[in-house]
């Protein structure tokens, strides 16, 4: 892929829009209009670009499929996209949406993308050119605005494909059982100065750029407290980041896009999902599908690839190489395809050839022969796999024990009092290295990485281990004698107890790889992870603090994966109480969540007894 086509490809899909250089005109194939201003039932006008096939310099007259896309990241990064479309018989339509960059009004967190798009669609559906049939396109916050296209029943949506999008953010992906997944600080301390209509002068806009250019330092002095940095000059974005800091119960707060609970409001349209196992969105993903393949007559299709956020071209990521079946080599051919089917009944590869023959398309990681690339990675490799449900057919749950003495296996403990007790410290929390995150941005790393530290990662620079800490335990099997294939969701059923009244806990899977010639010292792959703050441990919805010193059972929801731990490998699972910056750090206090002014040390136990069988169920799919 050349460097100028990845760019793009990033720009329009990436949380954080990266600007390609200056574009040639436009192909005399086809007409564009920019910043036609698009009203909404407010009076809010919407700057939109239409892109039109054309025939010597003039727009065919022909009624035609649209293909829509609403983004905060400059509808310009969209040209690429919408001169393909027009070239190949649609019209291509870019929105900004509301309050950023060329549009009007005021940006609020994708609570608008809702009403604004089913007023967008009308405006679609009622010009001359349009057939009344719109398909959706984009990535990330750019698919959670076609999830609320549909959730709002938008006139004329025919068919959307959400790639690595925004939902269920009190669930997973934005809130994680109650903690707050930081990579939204992030977002709001760059995008607050960046495309915003609140940074509309040079010296705003540069105090908030030194603001992004410094986050580390503001990282490390959260919380958030409103007016106390230059994001208030930036009152939109600090307002929201305020309140979603401090706000940890899935209510009304996060309704929107809550496809989980409200799966019966989305509009029954063909749907084709697209995730990966290192996307930070990768649990919601597979959670929709099963939320709406139970209520929509529809077609649902999902494809989830070894990849991170909005990289499916790509076959490595972070230190690991998945071999180059793993990359999707022309992302918008595949998405022609489906447009052609659903939006212009064509009989093509839907539902006969791939990625289409199946309803759910997926990628087994794994199996490959763990030497160094050139390019320095762990080549882990992987092959696709088909099936018609998630998780696929055949697949058991098993519970691996922790045992006292740091084993990990299949036979439950007899002891009657096994336990393990850590020190957390919110001063010294574990770091994140790789993993499901949206964006690095120089503060985290994505995808697969060794679990070691060094000068790569900023808060672990010495090259020392994870699982030197003591602040985590580790369990792992012995070497496998034979492969084991992982493929479905992932939960840690844990019994805990505490000194303090609230803290979190944290796990980890991992496929251990033994020590080569390449690799001396092993390398530890992260395979997927989450997190429980204990005062969400009964409810998502309302919060119960603890009584110091009592045991409690508490499940961990990691993202979902397939991946094989190959015969020689171990299985591995990590216990703490902290992975940061991907989580924010809970000072266990009990206090409220975002508005703390202390914190506090926690010793905390892992019971592992015959009454307490903290476990890890593994999805363990049939061997081939």
């Amino acid at each position: 892929m050349n460097v100028r086509f990845f760019l793009q490809i990033i720009a329009l899909s990436s949380f954080v829009p990266i600007m390609s250089a200056r574009e040639a005109p436009p192909p005399s194939d086809i007409v564009v209009e920019t910043n036609v201003m698009v009203p909404m039932r407010d009076g809010v006008k919407l700057a939109t670009d239409i892109y039109r096939p054309a025939k010597d310099g003039v727009a065919v007259a022909e009624k035609l499929p649209v293909i829509l896309t609403r983004l905060p990241y400059n509808k310009d990064g969209a040209k690429r996209h919408g001169q393909y479309f027009a070239q190949h018989g649609y019209i291509f339509v870019a929105q900004d949406t509301r309050g950023r960059y060329a549009s009007e009004g005021v940006w609020h967190w994708m609570t608008d993308d809702g009403p604004d798009g089913v007023d967008c669609a009308a405006w679609i559906i009622s010009q001359p050119w349009s057939d009344a049939k719109i398909g959706m396109i984009g990535t990330s916050y750019v698919g959670g605005t076609q999830h609320a296209m549909a959730l709002a029943d938008a006139p004329g949506l025919s068919t959307v494909i959400p790639v690595d999008a925004v939902s269920n953010c009190g669930v997973q992906s934005m809130r994680n059982a109650g903690a707050f997944e930081l990579r939204f600080w992030n977002w709001i301390m760059l995008n607050g100065g960046r495309g915003s209509n609140a940074a509309q002068d040079a010296g705003t806009e540069a105090v908030l750029k030194e603001m992004a250019d410094n986050r580390l330092s503001y990282l490390a002095r959260l919380p958030l407290r409103p007016g106390m940095t230059p994001l208030k000059l930036a009152p939109e974005y600090e307002d929201w980041l305020v309140q979603a800091m401090r706000h940890p119960a899935n209510d009304d707060f996060w309704k929107q896009n809550n496809i989980i609970d409200h799966a019966a409001a989305y509009k029954d349209i063909p749907v084709y999902l697209v995730g990966g196992w290192y996307d930070s969105w990768a649990g919601n993903t597979t959670s929709n599908f099963r939320a709406l393949t139970a209520v929509l007559k529809s077609d649902v299709y999902l494809i989830m690839g070894p990849w991170i956020h909005g990289q499916q071209a790509k076959s490595s990521h972070g230190q690991v190489d998945f071999g180059s079946d793993a990359a999707i080599a022309d992302e918008l051919a595949w998405r022609l395809e489906w447009y052609d089917h659903t939006l212009k009944g064509k009989d093509n590869s839907v539902g006969k050839d791939a990625p289409f023959a199946t309803r759910v398309r997926y990628f087994t990681m794994g199996r490959g022969d763990d030497h160094k690339t050139p390019e320095g990675r762990l080549f882990h490799g992987g092959s696709w796999r088909e099936s018609n449900i998630w998780p696929p057919a055949g697949v058991m749950s098993v519970p691996y024990y922790f045992g006292s003495d740091g084993e990990l296996s299949t036979t439950p403990p007899k002891a009657a009092d096994s336990q393990t007790s850590y020190v957390f410290d919110p001063a010294e929390p574990v770091p994140t290295i790789g993993g499901n995150i949206s964006s690095g941005d120089g503060i985290m790393l994505q995808g697969g990485w060794d679990q070691r530290g060094g000068p790569h990662v900023w808060n672990w620079q010495l090259p020392l281990p994870l699982s030197a800490r003591n602040d985590i335990l580790v369990f792992q099997t012995e070497p496998l004698t034979e492969d084991v294939e992982v493929t479905g969701e992932l939960e840690v059923k844990l019994w805990i107890s505490s000194d303090a009244v609230d803290t979190d806990f944290t796990a980890k899977l991992i496929d251990v790889c033994p020590a080569s010639a390449d690799w001396p010292g092993g390398f530890d792959l992260n395979i997927a992870d989450g997190i429980c703050r204990a005062r969400f441990r009964e409810s998502l919805t309302s919060e119960s603090l603890m009584e110091p010193g009592k045991i409690y059972p508490l499940t961990v929801r990691l993202y979902p994966t397939s991946n094989v731990f190959k015969k020689g490998h171990r299985i591995r699972v990590d216990v703490s109480s902290s992975n940061f910056p991907r989580f924010d750090i809970n000072p266990n206090t009990g206090e409220p969540l975002g508005n703390n002014r202390r914190t506090q040390k926690a010793v905390n136990t892992l019971y592992h007894d015959r009454d307490h069988p903290s476990h890890i169920l593994l999805p363990i799919a049939p061997a081939d």
